[in-house]
């Protein structure tokens, strides 16, 4: 049976107070000498999310690293998936909310597990995807070709990573470049590791056009969330005969890229390259 022990369900609390601030039943204050009790309203989590805590876990994953296997998230509880959005956008402006249904996991749930069980596709986002890296809702082409390319699912990618796509992409704009996943991929190698963990870019030295962070993210496992694909999402999330655009779940085999030439390059990715290294060289 799948418990949660003292120290995850404090960190968990701690998550909480960070979304939703601390809550309390009452407390007394003064206005003039006198005494005044101030009633604060209590949150009750469903009787149905606190149950889950004693489903089994799930099999299968021993080929994740064991800190992404055991990474609960925070958003096993709906009120605080729900305060989050109210206050963060996730769909781009002009397209319909309605392409997808942003929804809550249950205690068992991880990062790392695939499409047992469900009826309607879906695939997992962290909340920094959004809060801190601006991805909106749906996915564009270069960012999909991206993921295939590397063959992981969105969550996979390390955040780090991802501000790496993000900071080409919005520099290619500047150039009035189409920013190409392989173009993007020249400037980086990778390392898949056996035990399959969170897939970081590096940048290659003698080429890098973008400086390294000095600082990783690195609070950002425990925010993961379900992206439902509903009827009029299927066409920005899935091809004509069914299957997905990129990796809906995590993969045992990311792709490894060593040193890259140019001569392994599309001419159009030959253009972005030669472009981007003029300007930013």
């Amino acid at each position: 049976m799948s418990t949660f022990s003292s120290s995850e369900s404090t960190e968990s609390e701690r998550s909480k107070d960070r979304l939703l601030g601390d809550e309390g039943t009452s407390s007394m204050a003064g206005t003039s000498g006198m005494p005044v009790e101030v009633v604060s309203e209590v949150w009750e989590d469903p009787p149905e999310e606190l149950e889950e805590s004693n489903w089994p876990a799930k099999g299968g994953y021993g080929w994740v690293a064991g800190d992404v296997r055991d990474q609960s998230s925070l958003f096993r509880w709906s009120r605080l998936l729900n305060s989050w959005l109210n206050c963060t956008p996730v769909i781009s402006k002009g397209v319909s909310r309605g392409i997808v249904s942003l929804e809550r996991v249950s205690a068992i749930d991880r990062v790392c597990h695939g499409q047992e069980g469900a009826t309607e596709k879906f695939f997992y986002m962290y909340m920094c995807h959004f809060s801190q890296l601006h991805v909106r809702l749906p996915l564009d082409d270069f960012t999909m070709g991206v993921l295939r390319a590397l063959n992981v699912a969105p969550t996979q990618l390390h955040p780090n990573s991802w501000a790496y796509l993000q900071a080409f992409r919005i520099l290619c704009q500047s150039l009035y470049l189409e920013p190409t996943p392989y173009a993007f991929l020249y400037f980086y190698d990778t390392r898949p590791r056996r035990s399959v963990t969170w897939l970081s870019l590096i940048s290659r030295p003698s080429i890098s056009r973008l400086d390294a962070f000095s600082q990783s993210f690195k609070h950002f496992k425990d925010g993961y969330f379900k992206v439902v694909v509903k009827k009029g999402g299927k066409s920005h999330f899935l091809n004509a005969d069914g299957s997905t655009k990129f990796p809906f779940s995590w993969t045992n085999n990311p792709s490894r890229y060593k040193d890259m030439g140019v001569e392994e390059l599309s001419a159009g990715d030959k253009e972005v390259v030669g472009m981007f290294v003029e300007v930013c060289g």
